[in-house]
């Protein structure tokens, strides 16, 4: 080939490649990106500081599932290294007293089990094979010993003598009885009966032994989570309980309890009314931290940090200087101080706690980094460095290290979504403070424009409300969010009345008036991002999910400015919910003054179907069949109710899904092309 026909041709490649380069370049979001996500997960710090296992959440396009490996990181950035592969659920990893071990949870043999990895050799080995799923681990101080907690199950209620079935039949399953006030949980389904009990295994192998007893369950509920401390002599296991009087209704209720390992003989340390949870032993052994409160039976309460000496005497709030809940206590390595992760106007952080109560910011920006809903979590070295699962609104979670000094800026050591993020535009996220119509209170907000956002032209708009109630969104990264500006609207999404990360009165602003004033301030966020100059007054829409749900109707009956509406998995009749929901005792005890045939007016008047008849707007209802915590007998009754009076109106049943329809990648998905295809239908050209 002549040279320079060469030289045109590597010219035009070149060219081309730009071309393609600028292309990808300028791609935006989609929801098929939702498999291509990954992120950053429980960042454990060795307790040299050296090293940070944590776990990576990924999704399989080709079966549709979510996965999670674990992996390794040096605290400088400079390694980085799976630990396990492989299509599995794994988690917790919890380093050893001395760095060389750690355990974790996997379902790699099929069954989610308790396993230990020698860090020198790679070598791995199950501690546990049973039929039930351990969670919690905790080393033992000198490390001989795990302890982890784990359901021992009881029988299944029958009553009377069932028929048997003659030899070679097949017959229908069984009828199911239960006695249990919650027999279905959200995310779990069929509660199992039984209890969950804290065991104890030699590091090395061995059986497990059980180590609490009775009818109770410990450390969680009876289908996991929890937590478990050990005594600083390795003599005691320190964890939550529900030993209390009717402990399924009164479901806020733990006391903390110590037991010893060799013969299971229980101590308790707290005796009121209220949360106690999340024990913390002090390196000398001699104090316990924990969180918790006084229980008022109101909506929401700051969970405080307390301190207490072992044999619980002497119990005193470490937090009253601090107007937010914290959680996650974790002792300084000479016990003068204690990290906890707390929620600050949308802004998730680590503080160093002082026993005399004053305290510093050592970590900012924390987030599950695939939603703005507050999240994360952290761990600590024994030289006080710090690790995080680190997250803004353009980064997904990674996780990071600070030292703890003041002023210490992070380092972020892992980069998983890079080459995603490089062929993707995201939508610049603005901060916005306005006054709500009903009182001029100052509510906070988030503004999502579409990627090549031009301030000139006019952009269809997009209020997106959070659930809980009592929650908070914030500046960190959210998939779903950027997806819709990526469609072209302007999406607001705010903290109203009621969100968390402003302090225990501005939560409580909705304590027995939820759904209310919050309209006000949803409304009043519309306003203000329309005075910017750059919506569309005739293409607004509404959507939010579980709390959001309640609100997007609740919008809708009371306003016709929106063109169309997308209530996803909302509560529509709180006579209903307080009778059917999985968290049916804390709506009864804490949400509603009581039972609803005492408090007629009080559920009549926040019930959705109170307004119903206001409601012109097209609307979407869209909720998971597994769905225990907004049964969906909420959304059918919406559905019918606007149905019936002539609304536009479409019902959206999704398989096999919990609440916030995540559980699998492609149904989540399809929460944004549903989105996107409903809100098309109704939107007008932008003038």
């Amino acid at each position: 080939m002549p040279r320079s026909r060469s030289r045109l041709v590597t010219l035009a490649f070149l060219l081309l490649t730009a071309t393609s380069a600028a292309s990808a370049q300028s791609r935006r979001f989609e929801p098929a990106d939702i498999f291509r996500l990954q992120y950053a997960a429980d960042p454990q710090l060795s307790p040299d500081g050296q090293w940070v296992a944590y776990v990576r959440q990924w999704s399989d396009e080709m079966t549709d599932r979510r996965h999670s490996n674990i992996w390794l990181v040096k605290a400088d950035g400079s390694v980085h290294r799976p630990l396990t592969t492989g299509k599995f659920d794994e988690s917790s990893p919890r380093w050893s007293p001395d760095g060389k071990r750690l355990a974790f949870v996997s379902n790699r043999g099929g069954r989610a089990q308790l396993y230990v990895r020698w860090m020198d050799t790679g070598e791995s080995y199950a501690l546990t094979d049973g039929a039930q799923a351990p969670s919690a681990p905790a080393w033992s101080p000198d490390g001989t010993q795990l302890a982890f907690l784990q359901l021992v199950p009881k029988p299944a209620l029958v009553v009377g003598t069932p028929l048997t079935p003659p030899a070679g039949a097949t017959w229908s399953p069984p009828a199911k009885y239960t006695d249990q006030l919650v027999f279905r949980f959200n995310g779990v389904g069929e509660v199992p009966p039984g209890f969950l009990h804290a065991f104890v295994v030699r590091a090395d192998g061995g059986s497990p032994r059980q180590v609490t007893s009775g009818d109770f369950n410990h450390g969680g509920t009876s289908f996991g989570g929890g937590s478990v401390a050990w005594t600083a002599d390795g003599t005691e296991l320190v964890l939550p309980a529900r030993r209390g009087e009717n402990p399924e209704f009164n479901s806020r209720e733990t006391d903390l309890w110590a037991f010893a390992v060799n013969d299971g003989k229980a101590r308790r340390l707290t005796e009121r009314f209220g949360p106690d949870q999340n024990p913390a032993v002090s390196p000398d052994g001699k104090l316990i931290a924990y969180t918790g409160y006084d229980d008022r039976h109101q909506g929401y309460q700051n969970t405080l940090l307390y301190v207490m000496n072992r044999d619980g005497s002497g119990k005193r709030v470490v937090s009253s200087k601090l107007d937010e809940s914290v959680g996650g206590p974790t002792w300084t390595a000479d016990g003068k101080g204690i990290y906890v992760q707390y929620d600050e106007h949308g802004d998730t952080k680590v503080a160093l706690f002082s026993l005399d109560g004053s305290y510093r910011t050592v970590a900012e920006h924390i987030g599950s980094g695939s939603s703005a809903y507050s999240g994360g979590s952290f761990s600590v070295a024994k030289d006080g460095s710090v690790a995080f699962t680190y997250s803004t609104t353009s980064v997904p979670s990674q996780v990071a290290v600070t030292s703890g000094a003041v002023g210490a800026a992070p380092r972020v050591l892992t980069s998983l979504n890079a080459d995603l993020m490089a062929t993707r535009t995201l939508g610049p996220v603005e901060e916005i403070w306005y006054n709500s119509s009903k009182d001029a209170r100052k509510i906070q907000g988030w503004i999502v424009k579409p990627p090549d956002f031009d301030p000139s032209k006019k952009y269809p708009f997009i209020i997106e409300i959070h659930g809980g109630p009592f929650a908070n969104y914030g500046d960190r990264f959210d998939e779903e969010k950027q997806i819709m500006a990526a469609n072209g609207f302007v999406v607001l999404y705010v903290n109203p009345r009621g969100s968390t990360s402003y302090g225990e009165t501005f939560g409580n602003l909705i304590h027995h008036a939820y759904p209310g004033d919050d309209f006000y301030d949803l409304n009043s966020g519309v306003d203000a991002v329309i005075a910017k100059g750059y919506v569309d007054e005739k293409n607004l829409f509404v959507t939010g999910g579980s709390g959001g749900g309640v609100l997007t109707a609740w919008m809708i009956g009371h306003t016709d400015r929106f063109r169309a509406a997308l209530a996803f998995y909302p509560v529509i009749n709180w006579e209903s919910f307080a009778l059917t929901a999985d968290m049916a005792p804390t709506a009864v005890n804490d949400w509603f003054p009581g039972f609803p045939w005492d408090n007629r007016a009080n559920y009549e008047q926040r019930s959705l179907l109170s307004v119903v008849k206001n409601v012109k707007t097209p609307t979407l209802i869209m909720t998971g069949e597994e769905d225990f915590r907004t049964p969906m007998s909420e959304s059918e009754q919406y559905y019918k109710a606007l149905k019936m009076r002539g609304v536009d109106a479409v019902l959206v049943r999704v398989p096999e899904e919990p609440h916030g329809i995540r559980r699998r990648p492609s149904h989540e998905a399809a929460k944004l092309t549903t989105l996107a295809g409903w809100f098309a239908k109704y939107r007008a050209p932008v003038q």
